[in-house]
């Protein structure tokens, strides 16, 4: 519990060009069509992160009053709007900026809550006081851009704002500081954010891990910084806070639908990659921001579980639902010839009954 929990970031100072270059997202993920159905308006983001200076230009108005749990214990010492490393900074331009940075959900509003025991992280503990901080403040979305080892209190926080209807999203790690996907992104029912490049391929700096569900881009992302400075960044930091405005979007757009439902338009109008299906590198693909909040999805129930986008065709070879088209071909075979075994022995038994 006492160990910290890794900021998923690489930051650098960001020139005019780095700060121009950095927002390449914005055409990837098509935010100015996506933002004529929606922009997140009346939908709260918790950004349990390292504070958020709220003063910078791009940022205003976009930016409530939170909690501060940095000295460790239950008790806030504050309201969020500072920030000492900058990482929160960075990762609420990405949801709500508007200015120079294009937040994904420009409309919402941050709920900052400083859960970093130092400058460069959190414990567990603080985490969770922030998750519950925020299901107690009625949030509707939760985004948690770094990564641990599994706890007792984390764990049960997650399950908490899970059953709150919250949507929870996490940074899955970076392959510098982690070996698999950490936590809480590994708990059921988080989405856990892995990371792309501009080419839409998987991020060198993304891990991988069978608890993937979503990517989004990750590499060489500007935004915002304190002071109302920029900064340029990688890693799956900024692929969580830019799931969680896309999440944003989608529950301002259908505010009937579940925490659940949301989480599954969202995998199912992902683009999938690799492998047919979910797999460990992109799990159900990269987010779809204007597919999510225009296709028609059916709703899907709780035992349904996520879904993957059909795609119109696959390759010579491609695995469906993990076995080869020969695979599938031959077992139809199999199957044909067993009915007409069956089929033949019942008619035996039929002739030597009437004998």
């Amino acid at each position: 519990m006492a160990l910290l929990l890794g900021v998923l970031l690489q930051a650098a100072p960001a020139s005019a060009d780095d700060l121009k270059n950095g927002q390449w997202y914005a055409n990837f993920l098509r935010l100015a069509a996506a933002h004529k159905v929606s922009t997140g308006l009346g939908v709260t983001v918790a950004l349990i992160d390292s504070g958020v200076d709220s003063t910078h230009p791009d940022l205003k108005g976009g930016i409530l009053a939170g909690a501060d749990f940095s000295a460790g214990g239950q008790v806030s010492i504050g309201d969020g709007r500072t920030d000492a490393s900058g990482h929160g900074t960075q990762m609420a331009g990405l949801i709500v900026g508007s200015g120079k940075v294009a937040g994904v959900a420009p409309a919402s509003k941050i709920v900052p809550i400083n859960s970093s025991f130092t400058s460069i992280g959190g414990t567990s503990s603080t985490v969770a006081e922030g998750i519950r901080w925020a299901v107690e403040h009625g949030v509707q979305v939760i985004s948690i851009s770094s990564a641990g080892p599994d706890d007792p209190l984390l764990r049960q926080a997650i399950e908490v704002a899970l059953a709150s209807d919250i949507v929870v999203i996490a940074g899955a790690g970076n392959v510098a500081q982690d070996a698999a996907v950490g936590y809480p992104a590994a708990y059921p029912g988080v989405i856990a954010a892995c990371g792309v490049d501009r080419l839409g391929k998987h991020s060198s700096v993304s891990v991988t891990g069978a608890e993937v569900v979503l990517c989004a881009p990750s590499d060489g992302i500007s935004s915002t910084f304190p002071g109302g400075k920029y900064a340029l960044g990688s890693g799956t930091s900024e692929s969580t806070a830019i799931i969680a405005g896309a999440v944003a979007l989608v529950r301002a757009k259908f505010p009937e639908l579940s925490g659940q439902e949301v989480v599954h338009r969202l995998t199912a109008t992902a683009d999938d990659k690799g492998v047919i299906g979910r797999d460990e590198v992109y799990g159900f693909g990269v987010i779809n921001v204007v597919d999510a909040l225009t296709e028609n999805i059916p709703t899907n129930s709780p035992s349904a579980g996520p879904t993957v986008k059909a795609t119109a065709t696959a390759p010579s070879g491609a695995l469906i639902g993990g076995l080869k088209p020969w695979h599938v071909a031959l077992g139809g075979l199999l199957c044909l010839l067993v009915l007409v075994a069956v089929a033949g022995t019942a008619g035996v038994l039929v002739l030597r009954r009437r004998r």
